[in-house]
Order: C-alpha cells, then structure tokens, then sequence
C-alpha cells in the first residue's frame, strides 16, 4: 500500500475522500504519524473476523445471554428481549470504552476489545448490533 502525503491530502480533501469511498482505504503518513482513511463498509469487513458470538442459557422461564469475550451478560424473559438488551449494553459498554478510549485501549483486560469496540460503533444501533449477534447454546 502507498502512502499519501498528509499535506497532499489536505490539498485533495475532496479526491482523497472519493477515492477512500469509491476505490479503496489510503494510508495517510503525517511526520511520523501514520493513519488509515477507509470507508466504513471496508472498515467493517475487515471486522468481519470479530464475531460478535455470545453463550444463550434457557432456564426456569428466563434468557440469560452472555458475550464470550467481554463481561458483559443479560437476562431477561424472552431471547428478544435478552438480545435487545445485551444490544443495548453493548452499544453503552462501546461508548463508555469509547470515551476512555486511552485507558481502556492500554488496559490488558479491555485492550483486546477494541476491535470488537469498533465494530459495534460502526454498527450503530441496537437494532444492527442484534443482526450481529451470534448466540450459541450454553449448558445450564
């Protein structure tokens, strides 16, 4: 991949943006920063890999659903409703991490969700995060 030169893309804002949108993600090298410009549907198949899997336990006329790799767990009366909810908490957990962004990212029990942090605010609503979800039978 070739770099494009910051200035040159402040310049081209424009062209480097159609480019980035219609054609494929640059990377931007700014003195010794280097940064990716992709359009959020490549950005989000490159998170294709992060599944967002999640352990589902029926028990006693309840849900419980529960994210495989972050504490993060709901329950609730129907699976619906359980999944709207580990959505929602979800979408909340992204933005917390989101707004703590340096903390967390360098935190050895947060750091290793940042890609999956990524994808889920790029998803958006709880509505995308639920299509997203993959849940599996646990044991109870």
């Amino acid at each position: 991949m070739t770099y494009v030169n910051a200035t040159e893309v402040r310049k081209n804002w424009s062209e480097t943006c159609d480019s980035v949108a219609r054609v494929r993600p640059s990377i931007i090298k700014r003195t010794r920063d280097e940064m990716l410009l992709a359009s959020k549907n490549d950005v989000l198949d490159m998170l294709r890999v992060y599944a967002l899997n999640a352990t589902i336990i029926k028990d006693n006329g309840s849900v419980t659903i529960s994210m495989n790799n972050m504490d993060i767990v709901e329950n609730a009366e129907t699976e619906e409703e359980a999944k709207r909810l580990l959505a929602k908490a979800l979408l909340d957990y992204a933005e917390e991490y989101y707004e703590n962004y340096q903390l967390y990212s360098k935190s050895p029990n947060r750091g290793p969700h940042q890609p999956f942090i990524i994808k889920i605010m790029l998803l958006g609503t709880v509505d995308r995060i639920m299509e997203e979800l993959i849940c599996q039978a646990g044991r109870n």
